[in-house]
């Protein structure tokens, strides 16, 4: 599986932003998706999750509410939108895709990673 986010960008406080995930393969359908961030000096972190079938999501309690994933298997993507968006949110963001069983946000639960996609919220 290969994994392109895009949607990053520069954004004012209390904005929105779309980030997408475009992935190459058959074994989309069956992966687990996720979306990881990483700050500035700072370790990389969860933000959000989605199982193959679509049917449960799971987010960090830092952006429940304000973070929406969602994934359309037919055309291969997941999308994390992103609104109130906070100085905090600012980090590089990852998706990932899990074709094992795992804890959705362990960062050990995914096989393949994209290249990341900035994001930048100015307060």
């Amino acid at each position: 599986v290969q994994l392109q986010a895009s949607g990053g960008g520069l954004v004012q406080a209390g904005g929105s932003l779309t980030l997408s995930c475009a992935a190459s393969g058959r074994t989309f359908s069956s992966a687990r998706m996720g979306w990881f961030r990483q700050a500035p000096g700072k370790e990389r972190e969860f933000v959000s999750a989605i199982r193959a079938s679509g049917s449960a999501t799971y987010y960090a309690d830092s952006v429940k509410g304000r973070f929406t994933i969602s994934r359309d298997n037919a055309k291969n993507t997941v999308t994390l939108q992103m609104s109130s968006l906070k100085p905090e949110d600012t980090a590089v963001y990852y998706c990932a895709a899990g074709l094992r069983p795992a804890v959705a946000s362990g960062s050990s639960g995914y096989d393949y990673w994209g290249q990341g996609t900035k994001v930048t919220v100015s307060s």
